[in-house]
C-alpha cells in the first residue's frame, strides 16, 4: 500500500516533469548540463497517506529522499518514511528505492521506472510473510497532466501473497497557478492481483495545493480519500493486540486533510 502506497507516487511525475522541461531546452552543450544533477529533500507531513491508505494511524510522518538524474535521461534515488506498527506488524518505517530512464517526443514525455519497497522488520507473524514487494511503472505526461501504471512484478503485493500482476493506475495533473502555487490533483484505481485478493481492491481521490516558499521551502494541503472494494479498509487492523491487550482497528480510507512543509537542497 505504498508512492508516490509518492509514493510515494509524488516522485514520478514530478521527475518526469522535471526531465521533460530539460529535454525542450537548447542542445547547445555547455559544461553544467554534461553533469549529473544531485538533489535531496526533507519534509514533515501532518500523516502519511499512500494511494489514500493512511499508514501512520493519524499520526506525523517524517520523510526524507535523495535524487541524482543524469543528462542522458537516466535517474535513480531512495526515500523514506516513518510508519505505524499499527498499520504493518512490527513496521517502522518504508524504505524506497527506485531508477529508470525519461525522454520526450515534442510535448510528450515518457518513463519507465522501476521501484523496490522496504519495510525493514516488518512482517505478519501468522504467516511469515513480509510487506517488501517490487513494481514496474510505465508514465506518460502531456503539459501538466500525467498517467502512470504501477505493476507488481514480485510474488507478493504488501504481504498479500499470490498478487504478482496486481496494477494500480494513478492519473492526474499539477497545473501551475502562479505566484508560487501549484494545484495537485489525483485519482488511483488499484486492483489486488490473485485468487480471492479482490477484497483489497480499492479507489482513491486527493485535490490540494502546493505553495514554493522560496529558498526550497515548500508547503502543502490536501484532502484524500479511498473507497474498498469491500469493508476492509473500513476496520483495518493488524490483528495483534496492543500493551493492554486490546485489538486495535482504524478506518485507513476516511477522508483525510493533510498538512506538510518540505526543504529540498
Amino acid at each position: 500500500m505504498t508512492q508516490n502506497f509518492p509514493r510515494s507516487g509524488a516522485l514520478l511525475p514530478a521527475l518526469c516533469l522535471a526531465l521533460c522541461a530539460g529535454a525542450a531546452q537548447s542542445s547547445e552543450p555547455d559544461t553544467a548540463s554534461q553533469v549529473a544533477q544531485w538533489s535531496a529533500n526533507a519534509g514533515v507531513v501532518s500523516q502519511y497517506v499512500s494511494r489514500g491508505i493512511r499508514q501512520t494511524w493519524g499520526k506525523p510522518a517524517v520523510q526524507a529522499g535523495i535524487d541524482v538524474v543524469r543528462p542522458d535521461g537516466w535517474s535513480a534515488g531512495t526515500w523514506v518514511s516513518t510508519v505505524s506498527d499499527r498499520f504493518m506488524e512490527d513496521g517502522r518505517f518504508e524504505w524506497d528505492l527506485y531508477g529508470g530512464y525519461s525522454g520526450s517526443l515534442g510535448a510528450i514525455g515518457y518513463s519507465m521506472t522501476a521501484y523496490i519497497y522496504r519495510y525493514p522488520g516488518a512482517r505478519i507473524s501468522a504467516t511469515g510473510d513480509r510487506f517488501d514487494y517490487a513494481e514496474l511503472v510505465p508514465g506518460l505526461t502531456y503539459r501538466a497532466a500525467y498517467l502512470k501504471y504501477y505493476r507488481t512484478v514480485s510474488g507478493k503485493f504488501f504481504g498479500i501473497p499470490n498478487a504478482r500482476g496486481t496494477g494500480y493506475l494513478d492519473v492526474g495533473a499539477n497545473p501551475d497557478l502562479g505566484n508560487g502555487w501549484t494545484l495537485n490533483l489525483h485519482a488511483g484505481d488499484g486492483r489486488v492481483a490473485g485468487a480471492g485478493n479482490d477484497m483489497w481492491n480499492w479507489r482513491d481521490a486527493k485535490a490540494g495545493v502546493t505553495k514554493d516558499l522560496g529558498g526550497g521551502w515548500s508547503a502543502s494541503f490536501a484532502v484524500t480519500r479511498a473507497w474498498g472494494r469491500t469493508d476492509a479498509y473500513k476496520a483495518y487492523t493488524t490483528g495483534i493486540a496492543d500493551a493492554a491487550g486490546n485489538l486495535r482497528s482504524a478506518n485507513v480510507a476516511r477522508a483525510t486533510a493533510i498538512v506538510g512543509v518540505n526543504r529540498t537542497f
